[in-house]
């Protein structure tokens, strides 16, 4: 697959999740209208759409329907806006800036935001309920509970309840990557593994390689965020540059130095081509989504 293949194939993934999105968030006008303009605020308009690529290219490897991928995107990306929400308020990370406009609490207020994201989490889980993402009722059940184990204290916001009690702690590189395996990779794998339970089952073999590769771009996306956070300026990034530093916060640059992490990244990704290789040119796509989260545009 060619570079313009691949960045063709991204637009129309992003452009169609991007309707998928609007069409499921509440209409701004329905009452509450502030709470339902600041949920589209949060979501619509901006982010590169990484999770719903993955649930995307995943699910065109066992040949789901493009509707069970749309559902199961929106799903998983209405997830991720709102653990950003909560993410930039001042109880948490306390940032000002997201996707290059002002966060959701500045915008609006700070109870405002933390219903935003109350609200963002269960239509997740309502677009995966109300909407065929599996051949099976068992499968769509098991994909609700996929998507609620990478959400809950076991996954992302555990994850993020470790990063707050790290703060001004030196981590091993074991109790890091325990970190971030839940805070940012538990979303990531359960993009994949979404994805590959949208059409037909892979078998144990092949779900063993998808879930290796997950598991290591889940770390690799945390790995290379790091990066930029220590390397960008805020206006390249579209949120405010070296606030993990600023806040005293352990990252894989803090702990092993740029020079390695970006070392670190080039091993991940080439472990993340190897999971795939078995599969061949059905995984080309996500080869190329790996390749793509190490060396992404800004």
């Amino acid at each position: 697959m060619s570079q313009n293949d691949f960045a063709d194939w991204m637009r129309q993934v992003q452009a169609r999740t991007e309707t998928a999105l609007a069409d499921v968030l509440p209409d701004p006008n329905l009452a509450p209208a502030r709470l339902h303009e600041a949920m589209r605020y949060a979501v619509l308009g901006g982010g590169k759409r990484v999770r719903p690529l993955l649930v995307h290219a995943a699910g065109q490897l066992v040949g789901a329907p493009s509707a069970h991928l749309d559902h199961a995107a929106c799903a998983v990306e209405l997830i991720h806006a709102y653990s950003l929400v909560h993410d930039d308020m001042p109880c948490m990370d306390d940032d000002i800036l997201r996707r290059g406009k002002p966060t959701v609490h500045v915008e609006y207020d700070e109870a405002t935001a933390l219903l935003v994201g109350d609200a963002l989490q269960t239509l997740a889980f309502q677009v995966l309920a109300d909407n065929p993402v599996s051949a099976t009722p068992a499968g769509q059940i098991a994909m609700i509970r996929q998507l609620a184990t990478a959400s809950g204290s076991r996954g992302m916001a555990g994850g993020q309840a470790i990063d707050l009690a790290a703060v001004g702690k030196q981590l091993s590189r074991e109790e890091l990557e325990f970190m971030h395996v839940h805070k940012t990779g538990a979303l990531i794998r359960a993009s994949v593994l979404l994805g590959a339970q949208a059409g037909t089952p892979p078998d144990e073999a092949d779900l063993q390689r998808l879930d290796r590769y997950a598991k290591l771009i889940g770390l690799l996306f945390q790995v290379v965020d790091d990066i930029l956070d220590a390397e960008a300026d805020t206006a390249t990034l579209g949120k405010t540059a070296g606030k993990d530093a600023d806040n005293d916060k352990p990252t894989y640059v803090s702990l092993i130095g740029l020079d390695e992490a970006k070392r670190l990244s080039r091993e991940m990704l080439a472990e993340a081509h190897e999971a795939l290789a078995p599969l061949g040119e059905r995984a080309a796509r996500l080869r190329a989504l790996a390749d793509y989260i190490v060396h992404r545009p800004f």
